[in-house]
């Protein structure tokens, strides 16, 4: 240890410079902790400021949801029937705009349209994040970004756009303003799987594997151009129409007029062709009596129950009665008909009398067999329970027969013809691609092969010698074979013989069947003064019309012999 002697002090030197380091240690503790001080303060306010750049919400919505994609919709060829464009939309945060007024004024001057008071509310306040006005074009969004004001910004948007417009509207649906599904098979997407994508990240801004539909948009445009032409020639207040693919199930296509344009919702509520749009799809929410189609259930059941050969009479002299009401025949023939006489002269007597044979609790066991009385199993959410009685009493079961008194969808009619068509086996529709090795695991036989070949024969006959002739001229070719419904509806209590629901069941080729198809048109009127107002005229030729332009489509050739294939004539009848 050094001593150093001064006079009568002594210093130590080790002492000295102890002293100092310890000033000097004193000095940078306070310069850290004033550094850590203007750190936090920094800090904090970095923090502050990040959680107003990363909030994860815009107005109670998720920032991932907003600028979510949504997968391609493809027709069966590849077509595109639904796609994303990415759009700008302008958002403000009103805590960080310095001049309210200022940027009202500025932001009018871009977007005239903006309510002045709104924007001003909209613009005060210690908010996050507030919408301005969404889904922009590149163009607005740079004179926007040219005026340079504080808070104001973009983000960019997935929004759904339709090629085909409205034409396959009611398959399609719609989504809302935040690019989620709220009807159709957008919203069937987002209920199975999407929304899950869309929650997690993984469907923002990705390019998500297209959805296959099963419609092929070139019948689908037929289809919706002939039902709008039905609109204007009957005068009609409605039309409708479902094609499937008897052998898969697949719906190709499926349109219902009045309809609405998925590219702008604010039309679901305007005129159309002087009819109100709306989002009502009456191939699967609308349930109707349909009339004398339902004359080839009733015929199928009975043909199957081998209770009623296709060779057997009835007597169709009178009307049947129950108690003070008779039900007799539109257009009758008051004689002995024989079953292929009274599918094609449209006997109500004939038929009551087949089903009485085939007894009226069988009858309605049929019913449900063919899934008549619970809804379709089917993609797209609009649908509709039918109204079938649960039990059958004399008159409700002679009524039903021929189609009055339950009602059903014209999806649940047009899944039954594809079955008594395909050898008897029926499968679900889908909206989605199917094989037929995929559908025939999903066969449910509801009638024997043999019972199919008699209904084949019974359409194709009817459509060459009963109420499906019109209907005939117009498919020259095509070996279409159906058969007319005209239902009176009900006004108030009763029923009106002004006002028909008009309904055609159809399926082409008979001698080898692959389609079926059921036309609807509602309230029609006389085309001119030689024409009528019952299904032949209207349903009956618009399904005329289609077949005629979509058979080559498909790779149906014609055959113009125009004679019914003796193949399809039970050999009991040869």
């Amino acid at each position: 240890m050094a001593i150093l002697s001064v006079g009568a002090e002594t210093i130590s030197l080790d002492g000295g410079r102890k002293a100092r380091g310890n000033l000097t240690k004193a000095r940078i503790r306070v310069v850290v902790a004033a550094l850590f001080i203007v750190f936090a303060v920094v800090g904090g306010r970095l923090i502050q400021l990040g959680s107003t750049v990363t909030d994860s919400t815009i107005e109670g919505v998720a920032r991932d949801v907003i600028t979510a994609s949504r997968p391609p919709i493809l027709d069966r060829n590849g077509l595109e029937m639904a796609v994303d464009i990415r759009v700008p939309s302008l958002f403000a945060e009103p805590r960080r705009i310095i001049d309210v007024e200022e940027a009202v004024q500025k932001l009018r001057t871009v977007l005239p349209d903006l309510d002045e008071d709104w924007l001003r509310k909209r613009l005060t306040g210690d908010k996050g994040f507030v919408w301005v006005k969404r889904e922009l074009t590149p163009a607005i969004e740079e004179k926007i970004f040219q005026l340079g004001i504080p808070g104001i910004e973009f983000v960019t948007e997935s929004k759904r756009f339709y090629p085909s417009g409205k034409e396959a509207s009611h398959i399609l649906g719609a989504v809302n303003i935040d690019n989620q599904g709220t009807m159709g098979i957008e919203k069937h997407m987002d209920d199975d799987s999407l929304a899950l994508l869309q929650s997690v990240g993984l469907a923002r801004g990705a390019d998500l594997a297209p959805v296959s539909l099963s419609v092929d948009l070139r019948v689908q445009h037929v289809m919706y151009e002939q039902l709008a032409d039905a609109l204007t020639r009957y005068k009609a207040i409605a039309a409708a129409g479902v094609m499937l693919d008897v052998r898969t199930g697949e719906v190709v296509a499926l349109a219902s007029l009045p309809d609405f344009d998925p590219n702008n919702p604010s039309t679901l509520f305007q005129d159309y062709n002087g009819v109100k749009n709306d989002r009502f799809n009456r191939i699967t929410s609308g349930i109707y009596e349909l009339g004398s189609t339902f004359k080839t259930i009733t015929m199928a059941g009975a043909l199957d129950s081998g209770k009623v050969k296709i060779t057997d009479q009835f007597d169709a002299r009178f009307g049947v009665r129950f108690g003070r009401f008779t039900i007799d025949d539109f257009h009758g023939k008051h004689r002995v008909l024989s079953v292929p006489e009274v599918y094609k002269y449209s006997s109500n007597i004939g038929t009551i009398k087949i089903m009485q044979t085939l007894g009226k609790d069988d009858f309605r066991a049929f019913i449900a067999k063919i899934g008549m009385d619970q809804p379709v199993p089917f993609e797209l959410p609009e649908m509709r329970k039918p109204k079938v009685p649960a039990k059958f009493s004399e008159i409700v079961a002679a009524t039903s027969s021929f189609g009055h008194g339950l009602s059903v969808s014209p999806l649940h009619m047009a899944r039954a013809v594809a079955a008594f068509v395909n050898d008897g086996y029926m499968v679900p529709p889908t909206i989605y691609k199917r094989s037929e090795e995929e559908a025939r695991k999903l066969y449910e036989p509801v009638i024997s092969p043999e019972t199919s070949a008699e209904i084949r024969y019974l359409m194709r006959l009817n459509a060459l010698e009963g109420s499906g002739t019109r209907m005939n001229k117009l498919a020259d070719g095509y070996r279409v074979g159906g058969k007319t419904g005209t239902a009176e509806k009900v006004v108030g209590k009763v029923y009106s013989s002004d006002k028909v629901f008009n309904v055609f069941a159809s399926a082409f080729p008979l001698d080898n069947p692959r389609y079926a198809m059921v036309i609807v048109v509602d309230e029609p009127e006389a085309e001119n003064a030689q024409s009528g107002t019952t299904a032949g005229w209207n349903a009956g030729e618009v399904t005329g019309r289609i077949v005629q332009r979509v058979a080559p489509m498909l790779g149906i050739a014609p055959d113009f012999s125009d004679m019914l294939d003796q193949n399809l004539v039970p050999s009991q009848l040869r």
